[in-house]
């Protein structure tokens, strides 16, 4: 019944505007308030810290716009750890586990957390009345629920994980899709699940572990999901990598800066581009979300 009752709110989401408070922070006044968090890395892939708000530049659909807000504290975040349990995963369910255990001790103590299993069916790891927990062993349990069998409703997943993420206070939100093939068996369509997290300021960090005899592998939608959201995607050569790529995901998120501007109400989609021309440095990359839609009037 649940990813039913899931999948009618998901299609609801994706036709509605988000909300000025889903748009900005719980703590600011400003209800046009819109926020970036971008990471900054060099030609070597490593983080940028120590840059100021002069060092960064922002394009609103082209055109300059203020910085109004810079951040670049380790704030807390919601995440949600969605782990592929179809039937090609029998075999990594040990190692996948581990993994998502050293991304929660890596990430800050504060961050609330939340597991998503995902086949051909949808359920969340946690007990009905527990939405979040900081709680490594609370995680271990959820994770143990892990059964690998049936299909693969990865739009499902990222559908009901957006979705919960609806039921913090946190400002910052993050899904990490840990998956070793494409989708072939959810309801959502992929245009819908993008919007949805565009919509809702989500960013969406994916780990893919592919056999090259996989055939339902798709790269590139987990490629997208990252680059659409402002995440990053990582395709680790080997099955041991994987935890060494989960910790690696949990210290960038901690890395990144926040700016800030004043949106307008128009109930459009908008789209964004953050730069950095900081002395010292060159050949830096900013990764962050592709766009917003702002509010309606």
């Amino acid at each position: 019944m649940l990813p039913v009752i899931i999948w009618d709110l998901a299609c609801a989401l994706a036709n509605q505007q988000t909300t000025p408070a889903q748009e900005s922070s719980t703590i600011r006044m400003d209800v046009n308030l819109v926020l970036v968090h971008a990471a900054v890395t060099n030609s070597a892939g490593q983080f940028v810290p120590g840059l100021t708000k002069q060092d960064f530049q922002l394009f609103i659909d082209g055109v300059s716009r203020p910085i109004t807000v810079f951040e670049r504290d380790d704030a807390a975040v919601a995440a949600g750890i969605l782990v592929d349990n179809s039937a090609s995963m029998i075999q990594k369910g040990s190692e996948v586990i581990s993994a998502a255990l050293a991304f929660a001790r890596a990430s800050n103590q504060q961050d609330e957390m939340f597991v998503v299993h995902f086949s051909d069916h949808i359920r969340l790891g946690l007990a009905d009345d527990k939405p979040f927990t900081g709680s490594i062993s609370e995680l271990e349990s959820a994770l143990a629920n892990f059964r690998a069998a049936g299909a693969t409703a990865l739009y499902d997943a990222v559908a009901l994980g957006i979705h919960h993420l609806q039921q913090t206070k946190m400002e910052r939100k993050i899904l990490l899709i840990i998956s070793d093939g494409g989708d072939n068996s959810s309801r959502v369509r992929f245009s819908d699940v993008v919007k949805l997290a565009t919509r809702n300021g989500v960013i969406i960090y994916c780990v893919g572990i592919y056999d090259d005899a996989d055939r339902d592998r798709s790269p590139r939608v987990l490629t997208q999901f990252a680059n659409l959201s402002g995440g990053r995607a990582f395709f680790p050569a080997e099955l041991k990598d994987v935890t060494d790529t989960c910790v690696k995901i949990a210290r960038d998120i901690r890395q990144q800066y926040t700016v800030g501007f004043a949106g307008p109400a128009d109930g459009e989609y908008h789209g964004i581009r953050v730069a950095v021309l900081a002395p010292g440095h060159e050949n830096l990359t900013v990764q962050s979300r592709a766009g917003y839609f702002a509010p309606k009037p």
